[in-house]
């Protein structure tokens, strides 16, 4: 993996962090083409990124969710859907080439980015 120094990585971070919470998603699409940049394999970049979005998901849905913009009616089922599926992604990650990874994941980014659009 490439070194890069620490003021790029504390920048790149903070944006992925602003971005998720602002937009509640999406920290992720970006985490990994700026992981993969940094000289990680694409395996490991999808791990890391998933591994620094939670806490970063974490911060932003305690403070909408104190902020009582969360009704608990679509919490609950949406958590356990997520946390199942999270489980479900990492051991998949795990077994699948990264050949179809790389190809799903690029291919969900242009699908979201032409919903965005459209």
């Amino acid at each position: 993996m490439k070194r890069a120094n620490i003021g790029a990585r504390l920048a790149g971070g903070a944006l992925i962090g602003a971005i998720n919470g602002m937009l509640g998603g999406g920290g992720g699409m970006l985490a990994v083409p700026l992981l993969k940049a940094g000289g990680l394999p694409a395996r490991r970049a999808h791990a890391t990124a998933i591994a620094v979005i939670l806490p970063a998901s974490a911060v932003s849905g305690a403070v909408y969710f104190f902020s009582g913009q969360v009704p608990l009616f679509a919490l609950v089922p949406t958590l356990l859907g997520v946390a199942a599926g999270g489980y479900l992604g990492a051991k998949l990650l795990n077994v699948l080439p990264v050949r179809l990874v790389t190809f799903v994941f690029g291919a969900l980014m242009l699908l979201a980015g032409w919903r965005m659009l459209v």
